[in-house]
């Protein structure tokens, strides 16, 4: 019998057999990463060099950028590395920092969207008193709250997940390496004390996703008074696309991780996986921009001020 010890690489989900599928894939995937890099790394120049954009909720915008680069980072590159050589490995360490990383930015995000959904309720709920509830210390405390509970929870369960012994052979029934099918590999009860882990994490995530509905209910509530048709249609058209987002990475992601070994297929897998690792970090550069005047402003004064314009 194997464990964990005498495994040195993983196995990933291969997209397809076929060459000419896996090059596209390869093409496919590389147009995804460099739309979110170049959204991402829009918002996070233009807020960081607009000084006017230098308060509460853009603050909150460039750390929630920052984690969708680290988010779609950490899976995407390595996929396409093997779709273009045509190779399903993965080093063992690498599967491992591969699942400390995931795990550290989407807990850091979910946390992150929670403290971004209590700033927009104060601000358009109880705007008197904004100053004095999210001064600029709180929110560098709330936004280091949401990177360092993201982090140990990550540490918590990695650290957790590679002490067990695996001896299911070693391949991952997905494209990157995630913390349920490597409990697939596990030959022995102790994988347990993880689902137990992975349910209460679940547990305060359904608690954080309950905070948001709850803050964005409030906010359509303030918007419902607004005199002004268009003013209460640009707020719904920002809010609403903000809340289905946030919906479908929390439900795609307690699928993930919740789901009963009978549902096992590899496409449906594939397809989840996608929905909370790459595709929101693709979007929200968009949503977030796309009804923000100030910020697509600020993007413009970048766009000019780069030396090829």
């Amino acid at each position: 019998m194997s464990n964990s010890s005498s495994i040195t690489q993983f196995l990933l989900l291969a997209f397809a057999d076929t060459r000419e599928l896996q090059l596209l894939h390869f093409w496919l995937f590389l147009a995804i990463y460099l739309a979110a890099l170049l959204g991402n790394g829009l918002i996070i120049a233009a807020i960081a060099c607009d000084h006017c954009l230098h308060n509460s909720m853009y603050f909150f915008l460039l750390n929630l950028s920052v984690l969708d680069l680290g988010c779609i980072s950490t899976t995407v590159p390595k996929a396409m590395a093997n779709s273009l050589w045509d190779t399903r490995a993965i080093p063992y360490y690498g599967c491992t920092a591969q699942v400390f990383l995931l795990l550290c930015f989407i807990a850091a995000e979910l946390y992150l969207l929670t403290v971004m959904a209590y700033d927009r309720c104060v601000a358009i709920c109880k705007p008197l008193h904004y100053g004095t509830l999210l001064g600029s210390r709180a929110c560098v405390h709330m936004a280091a709250a949401a990177w360092g509970t993201g982090f140990l929870n990550a540490l918590l369960h990695t650290a957790n997940t590679f002490a067990l012994h695996l001896c299911r052979g070693n391949a991952v029934d997905n494209f990157f390496c995630e913390i349920p099918h490597i409990l697939k590999l596990s030959c022995s009860h102790s994988y347990l004390k993880e689902v137990g882990l992975i349910v209460i994490s679940v547990f305060v995530d359904f608690g954080c996703f309950i905070f948001i509905v709850v803050s964005y209910v409030q906010i359509f509530r303030a918007v419902l008074r607004i005199p002004s048709q268009q003013g209460r249609h640009k707020a719904f058209s920002t809010c609403l696309p903000h809340l289905a987002v946030v919906s479908l990475f929390f439900s795609t992601l307690v699928f993930a991780y919740l789901k009963s070994p009978s549902t096992f297929s590899p496409s449906l897998d594939l397809v989840v996986a996608v929905l909370y690792s790459v595709v929101p970090p693709a979007v929200n550069p968009l949503i977030y921009s796309m009804r923000n005047q100030e910020l697509k402003d600020a993007l413009w004064k970048l766009v000019q001020w780069m030396p090829f314009h």
